[in-house]
């Protein structure tokens, strides 16, 4: 069992920034590959981007160049920094952490982008 809590959510103008942090507990030596999707009203969840145990990311196309995703393995987090921010970044940011068996939620955290 894996327990995932995000944290770093909130308003932010366009253009700004905002840094969400996951941090993971229980059984997280399974865990081969972390997550961040967003979901806006009425839109399905996407993918935003994923980092694997050695390391290797993955973004999609709209946040490329402007999200980074990195992992603090000593203290078990992984973060999203969102940089150049736009309104259509809007969304609740959902952490994602899979294991050989499943893949576990966190409760998500809300990124707001408006002036």
């Amino acid at each position: 069992q894996v327990h995932v809590v995000e944290s770093g959510g909130g308003l932010v103008q366009p253009g700004g920034s905002l840094r969400l942090s996951c941090g993971t507990s229980g059984s997280v030596s399974s865990i081969w590959r972390m997550a961040w999707y967003r979901q806006a009203p009425g839109q399905r969840r996407e993918l935003v981007a994923s980092i694997t145990n050695g390391g290797i990311t993955n973004y999609a196309d709209s946040v490329e160049g402007r999200f980074t995703i990195s992992r603090d393995n000593a203290n078990n987090t992984v973060y999203l920094q969102l940089n150049s921010l736009k309104p259509g970044d809007t969304a609740v940011y959902y952490c994602n952490a899979k294991t050989q068996y499943r893949a576990y939620w966190g409760q998500g955290t809300q990124v707001t982008v408006s002036s």
